[in-house]
């Protein structure tokens, strides 16, 4: 008995000293293999660097695929590696198959790296905030047209990196060729699922060419005043003056209509009415509102006149317009101008505001009120 545990041992210490020997080598390897590409890169990535020292923009791309470029380059020396260490075939596939998928993955993300810093660079100079709250529609075309076009182009390569990843498996591959070839139901399912995903996507380049809203544009949708915040990839938020946010989707703005205040410009005209006595002196009423507009430091100089828009049996309806730089400071110059003009008939002409007007009559000697003139 006790020979038989001894010739045991000695058989276990053999086998794990072969399987020892048969994965050292291999391992040892791999590490010379990750140590090689590791230096390889710092001296490709240095050389590059002086080379290039002269354009920022290419420094940038430099910096910006520095990591990705580090991983895909060990990649490829363990590749080596693993094809020259003599392991087992079906080892060997399953390291090439996750280093196939790694290295897509990668070639993805360095694209939307560089797409993301191009973009930057073209936005670079085109300032949404100005510090007079000037126009500036240019500058809100430019940077909503490139916000637009990017976050859809990394949509797209992320779903082109994707596709190629599963396309590394027979499996995924054989459904994905059956699919294509047949026109049966699950495939007009599958399309009628997607219709809103591609419907979204579709929307945002249309926005972005087009451009019926842009970022900081004064809208109105769905009864609601606000501004544009954010232009995602498939919704619109909105940010209702009373800090609210409202989330729409982008094929909202394709296919329902809506008002857009600053499409052209953020100039824009904002009217105030009120309701007077016949006794006003229309005239001396029309020169005080200019007036009033005028001395205002919200009036943008452009429009300031007065209309009497309608009469009714009771009060005159008068109109003014004035015009500011944008359509905050012309809710301002309206909430200004009516409670000084109000103010100013309460002085002057009190006699001129809105009065309810009764007869009194006798009918067999005693006093009535007749009818309100």
């Amino acid at each position: 008995m006790p020979e038989e545990i001894v010739e045991t041992a000695e058989e276990a210490i053999v086998d794990t000293y072969m399987l020892a020997s048969l994965w050292a080598w291999p391992l040892i390897l791999l590490a010379i293999a990750i140590l090689v590409g590791w230096a390889v890169h710092a001296v490709l990535w240095r050389a590059l660097g002086r080379m290039l020292r002269r354009s920022s923009w290419w420094r940038q791309a430099l910096a910006r695929a520095r990591n990705p470029a580090r991983l895909a380059i060990i990649l490829l020396a363990v590749s080596v590696g693993v094809s020259a260490s003599g392991l087992p075939m079906e080892f060997q596939f399953a390291v090439a198959r996750t280093i196939s998928v790694i290295m897509i993955g990668l070639l993805g993300w360095t694209a939307i790296l560089l797409t993301n810093l191009f973009t930057d660079r073209l936005m670079r100079g085109h300032r949404l905030e100005t510090e007079d709250g000037e126009d500036n529609v240019r500058a809100r075309k430019v940077v909503t047209q490139i916000r637009v076009l990017r976050r859809t182009a990394n949509i797209l390569i992320f779903l082109v990196a994707a596709s190629f990843v599963l396309l590394t498996f027979d499996g995924v591959r054989q459904y994905g060729v059956s699919l294509f070839a047949s026109a049966g139901v699950a495939g007009l399912a599958v399309g009628f699922a997607a219709r809103p995903v591609l419907a979204n996507l579709i929307a945002g380049v249309q926005i972005a060419l087009t451009q019926p809203i842009r970022l900081e544009d004064v809208v109105i949708v769905e009864g609601e005043w606000g501004w544009i915040e954010e232009i995602g990839a498939t919704y619109v938020v909105v940010r209702i003056w009373d800090w609210r946010r409202m989330v729409v989707p982008l094929s909202y703005f394709i296919e329902k209509p809506f008002e857009n205040w600053t499409r052209e410009g953020t100039s824009i005209i904002g009217a105030v009415t009120w309701h007077v006595d016949y006794s006003v002196p229309v005239e001396t009423l029309r020169r005080k509102l200019v007036e009033l507009i005028e001395a205002s430091s919200l009036w943008d100089g452009q429009v300031a006149k007065m209309h009497m828009t309608d009469a009714n049996e009771k009060t005159i309806v008068v109109r003014g317009i004035m015009s500011a730089r944008n359509s905050i400071a012309a809710w301002e110059l309206r909430c200004e101008v009516r409670e000084k003009l109000i103010a100013w008939l309460q002085a002057e002409y009190p006699k001129a505001l809105p009065r309810f007007r009764a007869e009194l009559t006798r009918i067999d000697g005693k006093l009535e009120e007749a009818p309100a003139a």
